[in-house]
């Protein structure tokens, strides 16, 4: 079993500084890899690597234990991960691309773009097998879904007669086999919504359907799409919906909790992301590196000789449209405590507010943990997280491979460890 905790130097992932210089304790920072060095060594992880930055610069990059623990093979820099809903801010920024350019305008109906969509109905009562549903009172419209205010859900969430419905036709961690995007939401919108839209915030397949509007819109599919607009332009080469035959050798293995609350392996939905899916999932289907995600969140970082959405002089997005995405959408400047359901999803609910694609942080006290007014954030089911900072010029990520993500108190520690290591 590989153990050694150590600095990682491979493809582009190498501290660019020294962690002083940019106004972080280097002491403080090891603290870090003690703390979730423990997580390996007692079986809650099978290993995980971390990347700090400050002003876009790499400042701490360490890694731990096994990207396939059965094998015996470490986590390295250029381990690729499965990182699910770290997908969404993604799509989110690909339809803000297209909003951009005029394609479509955020209160447009999503039926303009999915017809399907026309005539949606709510839910009102009655069972899963036998539901009542009425008309909606307003369309779905594509900011409903940037900010899963659109009463679309997921079926793992488990505490809706609805839910219950998208289980039966085949959307629990998966899809109907051999289904498309376009007949996955099709199959979305033939089904009850949970709430009229805007009256309530449910973490849901909204990114998925946000994704088969930028193919609409785009004249594209997906995976091109992103390709040839977001990762093309940013160099990150290694990020995409599948792996080729030679890359799949750095794909690290998928776990689940087990007895004892230690990790178990899950081989058979991990092996999904070895070969091209029927249904390309702009809420939850891509694969990518340590090094091509710290591209991507460097792009959304403010700074005053890069302003937002620019990275190594290439633009994806105005800095204007980056503020306005990253600021609070929930009604009335409500938190998620007070809009969201209380189910499972990638950020805490107090204080927290929620933007077009990320989760926005209002006020540090309710969620008793450190962090700046303003950060954005989100994470993937397999326990990735990220989080920027743009008050500090922070940008933070967390990469490992355990369902669910909530199985483990990771993404508080990681802020509360990265926070005191700050000291300029």
């Amino acid at each position: 079993m590989f153990r050694a905790a150590r600095a990682v130097v491979v493809g582009g992932l190498s501290p660019e500084v020294e962690p002083a210089q940019v106004g972080l304790d280097p002491v403080r920072l090891g603290r870090l890899s003690r703390h979730f060095r423990q997580f390996v060594d007692d079986g809650r992880l099978p290993g995980w690597l971390i990347t700090v930055a400050r002003h876009g610069r790499l400042a701490y990059v360490a890694a731990y234990g096994s990207r396939d623990r059965e094998a015996g093979l470490p986590v390295e820099a250029d381990t690729i991960w499965r990182i699910y809903s770290m997908t969404k801010p993604v799509t989110s920024v690909a339809a803000m691309m297209l909003y951009e350019e005029g394609a479509f305008e955020l209160t447009d109906p999503v039926s303009a773009f999915i017809p399907s969509f026309a005539g949606a109905r709510v839910f009102a009562g009655g069972s899963d097998i036998r539901p009542v549903t009425v008309p909606a009172t307003e369309p779905v419209r594509i900011w409903h879904l940037l900010t899963h205010t659109s009463g679309l859900t997921y079926g793992f969430h488990r505490a809706h007669p609805v839910d219950a419905m998208y289980r039966a036709a085949g959307f629990e961690w998966g899809t109907p086999r051999g289904a498309s995007l376009a007949a996955c939401c099709d199959l979305w919108a033939g089904m009850p919504l949970l709430f009229q839209p805007g009256t309530e915030w449910n973490y849901s397949v909204s990114t998925d359907v946000l994704g088969r509007v930028v193919e609409v819109a785009s004249g594209m599919g997906l995976d091109e799409f992103l390709a040839r607009r977001v990762f093309g332009p940013l160099g990150m080469t290694e990020t995409g919906f599948w792996l080729d035959d030679a890359d799949r050798g750095r794909l690290a293995a998928l776990y689940t909790v087990g007895a004892g609350r230690t990790a178990v392996r899950m081989g058979q939905m991990g092996a999904v992301a070895r070969r091209r899916p029927a249904m390309l999932s702009g809420g939850g289907g891509l694969v990518s590196t340590a090094a091509d995600y710290h591209r991507f969140t460097s792009m959304l970082l403010p700074a005053p000789e890069s302003p937002a959405g620019e990275l190594d002089g290439v633009r994806l997005l105005g800095p204007r449209t980056v503020a306005y995405m990253t600021r609070n959408h929930l009604p009335g400047g409500a938190d998620l405590e007070a809009f969201g359901r209380p189910l499972f999803a990638e950020a805490p609910f107090r204080g927290v507010g929620f933007g077009l694609g990320f989760a926005v942080l209002l006020d540090a006290v309710p969620g008793r943990t450190l962090g700046s007014e303003g950060e954005f954030s989100w994470g993937g089911a397999a326990s990735t997280a990220f989080f920027v900072d743009p008050a500090t010029g922070l940008t933070v990520s967390f990469f490992t491979q355990l369902l669910p993500s909530s199985a483990h108190p990771i993404r508080p520690r990681l802020r509360q460890l990265v926070y005191q290591a700050l000291t300029g």
